[in-house]
């Protein structure tokens, strides 16, 4: 699974393969003729409500850890959308894409929207090769399970 993560103005490359913006707005300054997506995949962003307490200045302000964590429990549930990334995925290369403004990656959903995949991927994985050492009809003497 190869899932890059770049901002929506970066200029394309070959190796990005499919481009999704995972953005629940419009990116500022983007018309139909600078578009640099091929799916756009709004609620793959943080909800409105996230999105403002992480960028508002003052007390009711969050930082990152908060932000990321509340990412995580708002993307985990939208399990429509994590379908068609992983679907995409298993495909071949996907570039996610996010605002111009993210300029730092590591405080970026789109980050961690790509690790959560790559994780659900790895842990998909590694389910599928324990299936197939140990077929159902033949449970491992590990699991007290019984065939007879």
């Amino acid at each position: 699974m190869d899932i890059r993560s770049k901002r929506w103005n970066d200029p394309r490359e070959r190796s990005d393969g499919y481009r999704v913006l995972v953005c629940r707005y419009r990116p500022g300054g983007a018309t139909p003729e600078t578009e640099s997506w091929d799916e756009w995949l709004p609620d793959a962003g943080p909800s409105p409500e996230l999105h403002a307490a992480f960028h508002e200045k003052g007390p009711s302000a969050i930082g990152w850890e908060e932000y990321r964590r509340r990412y995580l429990g708002e993307i985990t549930r939208r399990v429509e959308v994590l379908a068609r990334l992983s679907s995409l995925a298993e495909r071949g290369p996907i570039t996610l894409l996010c605002s111009s403004r993210c300029a730092d990656p590591r405080r970026c959903h789109r980050t961690v929207l790509k690790d959560l995949l790559e994780s659900f991927h790895r842990s998909r994985m590694v389910d599928e090769t324990v299936e197939e050492s140990f077929p159902a009809s033949d449970p491992p003497s590990w699991t007290g399970a019984r065939t007879s």
